[in-house]
């Protein structure tokens, strides 16, 4: 057995989502979802429907704010924690137990990450979303202070930052799968400028680098938030095709000379006349 498959195991999903979940519960776990939540809040107040769902991510209540009648939750089950009832459970994000085109929104908090296949994850999404609905999606970004460090303790086979199943999903990437898909991308923004520190202590030490960080280097959060807005390009009916009639040329009209008067010859002046 290779160390793929050792991976993907019931064994080693549980340990990746032990750690995930601890991480979460760490100081730095608790900056990014507080952040994330707000961002949440503000993306989902206007949106109107009849049907939200979110996938995954107990730590954070991505649906609080929006108004939607019905509004589900739905995780793995290794991803159950004390305390968290989700009224759906799925083995696999990649087949979603849904009817195509029912939802209004889907929001995918860190789902993309650690999922086996992100990109059929998105295609279910955009399967059982109606045509103008929304989806929101939430993720690490590898180019930032977080990311590096992602990167450099892969390398050296240190302890990672993040715990090492989740895989960061650059938005220029996500945008080009959004654009393979029948998505339009609506807006985005990013977060979570401070460095990547362990301690809560270090985390406050490091509070000027938030509004710094969202002036000289936008681009760079630990942390960005995105939506998109599913397009379906509809027929137009025109109606039957009905020719236009061709201008018919008016007849020629005979109009016939009395009997008593005869047609006179043209007059024509002789050569006399004209030099006279």
């Amino acid at each position: 057995m290779n160390d793929e498959e050792r991976h993907s195991g019931p064994a080693a999903s549980s340990t990746g989502v032990g750690e995930w979940h601890d991480w979460l519960a760490s100081p730095p776990g608790r900056y990014a979802l507080a952040w994330q939540q707000a961002h949440f809040d503000a993306a989902v107040s206007d949106l109107f429907g009849f049907h939200a769902l979110q996938l995954g991510a107990p730590g954070v209540d991505a649906l609080r704010d929006n108004r939607m009648p019905h509004r589900m939750h739905a995780c793995r089950p290794e991803d159950l924690v004390e305390g968290f009832a989700p009224e759906l459970l799925i083995e696999h994000f990649e087949e979603l137990p849904i009817a195509s085109e029912s939802l209004d929104l889907v929001v995918l908090p860190h789902v993309l990450e650690f999922a086996a296949d992100p990109h059929q994850v998105l295609r279910e999404v955009d399967r059982v979303l109606r045509p103008e609905g929304r989806v929101i999606v939430s993720g690490f970004n590898p180019v930032s202070l977080w990311g590096m460090r992602q990167w450099w303790t892969r390398s050296i086979s240190a302890e990672a930052f993040v715990p090492r199943d989740g895989q960061f999903i650059a938005l220029p990437r996500l945008r080009d799968w959004f654009k393979l898909l029948s998505f339009e991308f609506h807006r985005g923004r990013y977060g979570c400028y401070r460095p990547p520190c362990r301690t809560q202590k270090w985390l406050d030490r490091t509070r000027f680098m938030e509004g710094a960080g969202d002036r000289w280097w936008p681009i760079c959060g630990a942390v960005y938030v995105v939506s998109a807005i599913k397009r379906v390009r509809a027929m137009r009916l025109v109606g039957p095709v009905r020719r236009a009639p061709l201008a018919r040329r008016a007849a020629p009209v005979a109009i016939a000379a009395s009997r008593g008067v005869a047609r006179l010859p043209a007059r024509r002046e002789s050569t006399d006349q004209r030099y006279m």
